[in-house]
């Protein structure tokens, strides 16, 4: 049973010049909030072992590790181009990777670990409790955008949409060659009807760069008439909204069952690294199995290698999916060892 995309506006507020409140950062600050709200209560309750004001510490250094991280991760697993000392600061422009920013955030939260001289695995435990309200949020805010969306599938698939920032339809609404962001998102606000053309025309761009660099001017009006998903929809192939299966399985899933696994061990907790490692774990397979439905990656993508893969028939997703299973399963066998001695002497683990 398919759906309607609800052709969001990408931004939540408008503000005067270039500035803008978009939903993408308010996920992210709704986020960080509630993840200072988890490492403040299991600080008060012990289960982490720092004081509160340090908790609020940890969250900052993972902010660093998550930014630095996500963004070294992108220019090293999707593309080198990035590898230069100021393209690979400039966050703005997009291209940030999970796995980089997971590894970003352990290895800060390692460094914090050590600096307070606590176990890096119970740290971990408690970041990995943190984190997963997080990436619902953001997986919610990519739907908004109407980015990352999944491979094309028939109409009879439960979910299944149509975008219209899918490729087919920027190319029959005319947009495709515009490469001003805000004006592609304000056209289509236009083309689906959720705002008038006198709204929109004063912040429409007046130019455009070409794939040659070249500046060439934009015509409105000779391009207004193109601007109706009513006229292009039947063109646009259904897909699968990919980033709400992500944030379910990845986020709310996982993280339901970390907070139930933790609730039941509220007595006698795990040995430290154990939950860190059913989160790497959980977030590996259904990473694994939703890259089934996710968009190939299109700098792996080639006629030779439709799919996208990079080892052994596994894509990027996979493949590093898969070092974090393997990962996740040391830490819950390696915290199970360290959990044994509990009933007679206190277990030092990481």
């Amino acid at each position: 049973m398919s759906f309607e995309f609800p052709c969001f506006d990408p931004v939540a507020l408008d503000l005067p010049g270039q500035l803008d409140v978009r939903w993408y950062g308010l996920t992210y600050v709704a986020g960080f909030l509630c993840a200072q709200v988890v490492l403040t209560r299991l600080a008060r309750r012990r289960f982490l072992p720092l004081d509160v004001p340090a908790a609020a510490d940890l969250l900052f250094w993972s902010i660093i590790g998550v930014l630095v991280g996500g963004r070294v991760g992108y220019a090293i697993f999707y593309d080198r181009a990035l590898i230069d000392p100021i393209r690979i600061f400039q966050f703005w422009k997009g291209g940030m990777s999970f796995h980089g920013g997971l590894l970003g955030a352990f290895l800060a939260l390692v460094l914090f670990a050590r600096k307070h001289q606590v176990s890096w695995r119970r740290v971990g435990d408690a970041a990995v409790l943190a984190v997963t309200p997080g990436i619902f949020f953001v997986r919610c805010a990519n739907f908004v955008n109407g980015e990352l969306f999944g491979r094309e599938t028939e109409p009879t698939t439960f979910g299944a949409m149509r975008f219209p920032t899918d490729p087919v339809a920027q190319a029959n609404l005319g947009l495709a060659g515009i490469d001003d962001n805000r004006t592609r998102e304000l056209a289509l606000q236009y083309a689906c009807g959720h705002r008038d053309w006198e709204s929109i025309a004063p912040d429409l761009a007046p130019s455009t760069t070409d794939a040659a660099g070249r500046v060439v001017a934009l015509d409105w009006e000779a391009l207004r008439p193109n601007l109706d998903w009513e006229r292009v929809r039947e063109l646009v192939p259904y897909r699968h909204p990919s980033q709400l299966y992500e944030g379910l399985a990845e986020g709310l899933l996982l993280g339901l069952v970390l907070f139930a696994l933790l609730w039941l061990t509220r007595r006698r907790p795990l040995g430290a690294g154990a939950y860190g490692g059913v989160f790497f774990i959980g977030y590996g397979i259904a990473r694994s199995v939703l890259e089934l439905v996710r968009q190939p990656d299109s700098q792996f993508v080639s006629a030779a290698n439709p799919d996208g893969t990079v080892f052994l028939g596994l894509t990027m997703g996979q493949t590093l999916s898969s070092l974090m299973v393997l990962f996740g399963l040391y830490l819950v066998f390696s915290a199970k060892r360290a959990a044994a001695p509990t009933e007679s002497s206190p277990s030092q683990a990481g």
